[in-house]
Parts: C-alpha cells; sequence; structure tokens
C-alpha cells in the first residue's frame, strides 16, 4: 500500500511516520503531483496558521493536484488538526478560503467561563454520532490529544462524524465518502490513536 504524506511545510511528520511504522505501514513525505495522484491513502498533516497553510498550498499549485486526486480520483484521505480544518471552506484565522471539500467554517473558541483555556490543550474524550468505518473496534468515548484554539462547524450535520465537549460539542471528527479529518493528534494518542490509524489504512469501500 502507497500512503503519501502531503508536504506543504507544515505538519508534525516525523510522529506520524512513526506511528504509521510501529503499526506495519512505510509512508512516504511529498508534494510530486505522480506521488500524490497514484497514493492508496493520503493524509494531510497540519500544525500552525490556517492562513499561511492555505498560502502554501495555492502558491505551490499542491491545491489543483489535491482536488484532482480526492475529488477525482476518491483517494481516502485523512486530515489530521490544522489539516482537518483544511478541508472545510473558510477559516476566521486568516480570513480565508479552505480546499472547500466538506462545507463548514472554522471559528475560534469563544468560551463563556474562564474554567475552558485556550488552547484547548492535553487529553479530551469524543463523543461519537454516526457510524464510521474510521471508529470501527474503538470503545464508545475513546480518548484522544488535543492542541487547538479553533474548531470545525459543519453545514450538514452528517458531516459530523463525533464531537467533543468543550465548554459545550464542537467537532472533533469529519467525514464525507473517502473524505476524513480529525481535530486531534491521533499520532500521539497511544493506542486510541494507533487504531484509528489502522481503521484509516484498512477502509476499503469508501464510495
Amino acid at each position: 500500500m502507497k500512503t503519501v504524506i502531503i508536504d506543504y511545510g507544515m505538519g508534525n511528520i516525523s510522529s506520524i511516520r512513526n506511528m504509521l511504522r510501529y503499526i506495519g505501514y512505510s509512508s512516504k513525505l511529498t508534494a510530486e503531483e505522480d506521488e500524490i495522484l497514484s497514493a492508496d491513502r493520503l493524509i494531510l498533516p497540519g500544525v500552525g496558521n490556517f492562513g499561511k497553510a492555505m498560502e502554501n498550498i495555492n502558491n505551490s499549485g499542491l491545491k489543483g493536484v489535491l482536488d484532482t486526486a480526492v475529488l477525482e480520483k476518491r483517494i481516502p484521505i485523512m486530515g489530521i488538526c490544522l489539516g482537518m480544518q483544511l478541508m472545510l471552506s473558510w477559516s476566521e484565522e486568516g480570513d480565508c478560503e479552505g480546499l472547500g471539500w466538506i462545507s463548514g467554517k472554522v471559528r475560534k473558541f469563544e468560551l463563556e467561563t474562564k474554567e475552558y483555556k485556550i488552547p484547548h490543550m492535553g487529553w479530551d474524550y469524543i463523543k461519537p454520532q454516526c457510524k464510521s468505518d474510521l471508529l470501527t473496534e474503538l470503545p464508545d468515548n475513546p480518548r484522544f490529544y488535543f492542541v487547538h484554539s479553533y474548531h470545525a462547524e459543519c453545514d450538514i450535520a452528517t458531516d459530523s462524524i463525533a464531537v467533543t465537549d468543550y465548554g459545550g460539542d464542537f467537532t472533533s471528527i469529519i467525514g464525507r465518502d473517502n473524505i476524513f479529518g480529525v481535530q486531534f493528534h491521533p499520532e500521539k494518542s497511544h493506542k486510541f490513536g494507533m487504531k484509528l490509524f489502522e481503521n484509516f489504512m484498512r477502509i476499503s469501500d469508501v464510495s
């Protein structure tokens, strides 16, 4: 299986590659069109600023390549943290458009109590909202490691696979067809993150 991690200059690459290697999968970090379009799995990592990330993607010509890979060839892709947010239509961070694969917006946390700090950082639980192969054999409320100040709001309820309660529910997993995104860092989430990666790598029918 050919797994490509999209190289657009932002992301926690070594931890992702180490986790994939641990569960038996090699991966390649690249921005080459041929490599991306011939992949069996794509991973869109991300740490940093939404506006800067989209600037890198647009200026490098990756936007068209990724649209072809994801929307036309329907290669399964998973976005991680900022990588998930980039899949949506628009973000307050940078006030700019995203990839637009999932209809929705990325907004900064606005919390009414000082009990909840920004960024949302540390271990927290997800609450599945619908059935997804990404969550196969995970417990009802697994926990993952989060670090983020912005969160996704999906326009279509069924695109929100799981939510997390942090002063109110926010979407922590998105998905539709061959497109998946997680707000947390599965590569830092030990056994639950490992299982989620395994599920993504084993998804066979995403039509």
